[in-house]
């Protein structure tokens, strides 16, 4: 308990440090559409790049806590699940959360390390529910940009321009599309460059397909071509990459479903034995040689999922 207590006292000062120190930055409104609206200061606003980003070395540990900046990464993630909200409010979730966490583990098993694995995975369930947010809207996005490009095309087709066509697509298209391509117009009407926009857009929404799009526009721009004909040809692309994605995912299916099964089976039998003969299962929460056991099948079993996720991941 005493380990529940330490923690808690340290994670609310530093919940009210955080606080405090943003709550510094102004009025919360003005700046969230100051940050929405305008570019940031140490973005390059060059030319997009479409190559693979092969990660470089970090050379320490300071050099790689000070290239990360998770409190921006975080921010991003917010963005792109569609939270609006701030980067402070989140943490002092996650906060609570491991309180949470930490004092239902230490009143199930009495164990300080369970304790604090169970705030961790408390801490977490947020951040978990921000990645399934962004997934499932980036995906949202995906699905819609095919029928938008075609739109577009229509548009250029029958005379209007590019900024037309995005209003008929704002016009047509609800959220998430239409949405942010409302923000691109809103952004053009306060002065900023069209490529200037869809970079900010592509940073929201970091798909991609869109990147090919933003590519596409910025050469066209540059160079010259008829741009009805490069987003038509866009259009096809992306349907390939989709169909290509869907086929790999497909092909995937079983051997996903597998590591699932076997990553879960320890749990579902253990709980099945809990509920039929508690006297097998007593040794592992009360006796200390059965909780180190317990450790180390939750350490192995996570490593084991682990390894499943990087095996079947693939990279196109």
């Amino acid at each position: 308990m005493d380990f529940v207590v330490s923690s808690a006292i340290f994670l609310v000062v530093f919940a009210i440090a955080i606080i405090v120190f943003t709550s510094r930055e102004g009025d919360a409104n003005a700046n969230k559409v100051a940050r929405r609206m305008t570019p940031l200061p140490e973005d390059n606003p060059g030319d997009v790049d479409i190559t693979r980003q092969v990660r470089k070395p970090e050379q320490g540990l300071l050099t790689f806590l000070y290239r990360t900046n998770l409190l921006r990464t975080l921010e991003q993630s917010i963005w792109q699940a569609g939270l609006f909200m701030r980067t402070s409010e989140m943490l002092l979730i996650m906060v609570l959360m491991f309180l949470a966490g930490a004092t239902v583990a230490n009143m199930v098993f009495g164990d300080s390390l369970f304790a604090f694995g169970g705030g961790v995975i408390g801490a977490s369930l947020p951040i978990f529910y921000l990645r399934f947010r962004r997934r499932r809207r980036l995906k949202a996005f995906g699905a819609q940009l095919p029928h938008a490009l075609d739109l577009l095309r229509s548009s250029l087709e029958a005379g209007h321009s590019l900024l037309r066509g995005m209003q008929v697509v704002v016009q047509e298209f609800g959220e998430p599309l239409g949405g942010e391509f409302r923000t691109v117009l809103e952004q053009t009407r306060i002065g900023l460059p069209l490529p200037r926009a869809l970079n900010e857009l592509l940073k929201r929404m970091p798909e991609d397909d869109l990147r090919l799009m933003v590519v596409a526009v910025k050469v066209q721009s540059e160079v010259g071509s008829s741009l009805a004909a490069i987003i038509g040809r866009l259009s096809e692309i992306v349907r390939t990459r989709q169909r290509l994605r869907l086929q790999v995912k497909a092909l995937t299916a079983q051997s996903r479903m597998g590591g699932m099964i076997v990553g879960l089976l320890p749990v579902i039998v253990l709980g099945a034995f809990s509920l039929i003969q508690p006297g097998y299962t007593t040794v592992l929460f009360h006796d200390p040689t059965g909780l180190k056991i317990l450790k180390a099948a939750v350490v192995m079993d996570l490593t084991a999922l682990l390894i499943i996720k990087r095996l079947l991941r693939v990279d196109y």
